[in-house]
């Protein structure tokens, strides 16, 4: 009898675990972010509330406050910025089909061979202008389905992230407590090994976070030597953009190629091949190697388990991929290879 009340406790336990996952299913990105945030910056959350004596939700809300800041405010500007252009393109194709093209620039002429060509073919976008643009309006909804498409991912995302800080501040109030409970579920399920599975993941997501983190300070770097070269006004601003899309998938090419084009709209030719060249060898080419090798650093992880997990953790989960892939991986691997080594003993 007390077996079958045991089993009966079992079965109602599981059946509750199983009712919890489901209401926190579309919660699961911005936990895992939120709890990866305040992973990576815990040294400053045990600063901060050395200095405040104490005071942990104090500690934790100026240090949510900090982080709120740091990423709202680049989205607004960016939102300001994106309004600023999408107004614009929509009054120059408004102009274009009322008067047609502006006069072909001066220095499109001066380009070598092929100047003479690009003017005609202005001119003859100019004569044709209308006819052009009857001819692609047919496609014009599905441009725009597609641009309302990505921007409900976008929105989405945002809201995501506006989650995640929510749910850092009680990572950081609470981040001790949380780890205690996590540590004594994990001995109730697998033993004494408990402990050495969850240094394994943290130092995992430690190394994932250093090798995001100090890639994205290397574009940046080689980023901003590039603009001081080819001469690009702001270039420490567009440092700082290019450091912050480069914690994105693809996200440099939006700060380079701009500079690149304005750099051909100026007419310096040889300074925008330059810069095309090296944003594109240089500074995005680096992501693919540096990446990698600063997230199998320190580890004892073989450098393919880690391609795998970024990149295949990046396509099966998008951007928190590059975390979840290295770090299941990094543990599944880990869990094969001590059962292959244990013979006489139980993981």
């Amino acid at each position: 009898m007390l077996s079958n009340d045991r089993l009966l406790v079992q079965i109602v336990l599981l059946a509750l675990l199983g009712a919890c996952l489901w209401v926190l299913a579309p919660f699961c990105s911005a936990l895992l972010w939120g709890a990866i945030l305040a992973y990576a910056s815990w040294p400053l959350m045990r600063l901060l509330t050395r200095w405040l004596n104490g005071r942990e939700s104090l500690a934790a809300g100026i240090l949510t406050g900090c982080w709120m800041l740091l990423v709202v405010l680049p989205l607004v500007w960016l939102g300001f910025n994106l309004a600023d252009h999408v107004r614009d393109a929509t009054a120059f194709i408004r102009d274009v089909q009322v008067d047609g093209l502006p006069d072909a620039p001066d220095w499109l002429a001066g380009i070598p061979l092929v100047g003479g060509s690009l003017v005609g073919l202005w001119n003859t976008l100019d004569e044709q202008g209308a006819a052009l643009l009857a001819s692609v309006r047919p496609y014009l909804g599905q441009v725009g389905n597609f641009l309302l498409a990505r921007s409900a991912q976008i929105g989405g995302g945002i809201l995501e992230l506006t989650l995640s800080l929510v749910f850092v501040f009680f990572f950081y109030r609470d981040g001790p407590r949380m780890a205690a409970f996590v540590l004594r579920l994990l001995e109730r399920l697998i033993g004494e090994r408990a402990g050495y599975y969850i240094d394994l993941v943290a130092a995992t997501v430690q190394r994932v976070v250093n090798g995001v983190i100090g890639t994205a300070a290397a574009q940046a770097i080689l980023a901003l030597i590039g603009f001081l070269i080819a001469g690009v006004p702001g270039a420490l601003v567009l440092g700082i953009v290019t450091f912050l899309l480069s914690l994105i998938p693809m996200g440099p090419p939006l700060a380079w190629i701009p500079a690149t084009a304005w750099l051909v709209w100026h007419g310096d030719y040889g300074y925008a091949i330059f810069l095309g060249i090296w944003g594109t060898f240089v500074i995005s080419g680096v992501d693919n190697v540096l990446k990698p090798y600063l997230i199998s650093r320190g580890g004892n992880l073989p450098l393919v388990i880690v391609l795998l997990g970024v990149f295949g953790g990046l396509l099966a989960f998008g951007f928190i991929g590059l975390f979840i892939g290295p770090t299941l991986l990094a543990v599944a691997y880990s869990l094969l290879h001590d059962w292959t080594h244990t013979e006489h003993k139980p993981l």
